[in-house]
């Protein structure tokens, strides 16, 4: 059975825009990939006649950290080396870049900041065929795009991005799926909403309580997880006040665990895949020093939705974050919508 839409409705006292945008993220899925399914199969046609030599993303913000899932799915899927272009080596340093027949990335809720849409036309210029991840499919973005993979999230009234982040992922997930004709992670897609709906009931409440007082932070993750773990942190900093660093479980080790010590709070987000195995482990390191972690994955005491491939477990661990930090954002007195100094759209130059 596939979930159904949350009504749109003002939120209550006891709920937030926050809240009823994320609880969406299981309908914006299925919707995606019923409509994007002929736009995804042309770009993958191009793409197995034309292979491009490597893939650039460029984004900020929420969609950046999504750019960071896509780089990790092409890489470990398609093998293609991928890297995130600097938005400002285009519209501030205005440097030339050596980009054709390239897969050019870029992913935007809005599709409007200056400096990622003088970067896609850079791109376009230099011979890259630009993909526009948006979720605005009238912005400039996709008016200059040569793809445009729409995120069919709809509007998004809290400034917090939540089911326009998930949308992010799910179409890159897509893509790969399609680009590689993989059946098995094909196969996924088609439960990957139902599966949503069942991150959404998972009790985080142990993390909203024991960082109700708390006023830092570390998010680890790595591979197809480190992502979330950089959404996660700004998740934090920005609905609750709560200064978040995110970090590789790997790349941890070279200096910022000497920080982790007796009460310190960790966040792991253990991957189902090779590299959960070393961030559990992690973890319990981090436990026996007397910190106070929490561990969503397989062993950890935050539960987790059962992931049909693990490339879906981020998109999971995200559905069950994003009501666990709308709830701490209440309980520390933030309003989850308005952050303090923050708008919707940002437009950086």
């Amino acid at each position: 059975m596939m979930p159904t839409a949350t009504p749109d409705a003002a939120p209550t006292a006891t709920s937030s825009w926050m809240y009823r945008e994320a609880a969406q993220a299981a309908d914006v899925v299925a919707t995606q990939f019923d409509r994007n399914a002929g736009v995804l199969g042309a770009l993958a046609a191009r793409l197995r006649d034309r292979p491009p030599p490597f893939v650039a993303t460029c984004a900020r913000g929420s969609s950046d950290h999504a750019a960071t899932y896509g780089k990790y799915l092409f890489e470990t899927r398609l093998g293609r080396v991928t890297a995130s272009a600097s938005p400002s080596i285009g519209s501030v340093y205005a440097a030339p870049l050596h980009m054709r027949d390239a897969l050019f990335v870029a992913v935007s809720q809005s599709g409007k900041s200056p400096d990622l849409l003088r970067n896609a036309e850079a791109a376009r210029a230099a011979g890259a065929h630009v993909v526009a991840l948006v979720n605005v499919e009238d912005s400039p973005l996709a008016a200059l795009a040569d793809t445009v993979v729409p995120l069919h999230a709809g509007p998004e009234r809290s400034v917090a991005a939540t089911k326009s982040y998930i949308a992010s992922l799910s179409a890159l997930l897509q893509l790969v799926a399609v680009w590689k004709d993989d059946a098995a992670l094909l196969r996924a897609l088609q439960v990957l909403p139902q599966a949503l709906s069942d991150a959404w009931t998972q009790d985080w409440s142990p993390l909203v309580e024991g960082l109700r007082d708390t006023r830092n932070l570390f998010v680890l993750g790595r591979g197809l997880g480190l992502g979330i773990a950089q959404e996660a942190a700004l998740k934090f900093k920005e609905t609750s006040g709560l200064h978040a660093e995110a970090y590789s479980s790997a790349e941890v080790k070279h200096g910022p665990m000497a920080l982790v010590g007796p009460g310190f709070p960790v966040l792991a987000f253990a991957q189902p895949d090779g590299t959960g195995a070393g961030t559990v482990a992690l973890a319990r390191e981090f436990e026996a020093r007397g910190a106070a972690v929490w561990t969503a994955g397989e062993g950890g005491n935050l539960p987790v939705a059962a992931a049909p491939d693990p490339a879906c477990a981020p998109l999971l661990t995200a559905q069950s974050f994003y009501r666990a930090v709308e709830a701490l954002s209440r309980a520390r007195g933030f309003d989850p919508d308005r952050p303090p100094h923050l708008n919707k759209v940002t437009e950086t130059v």
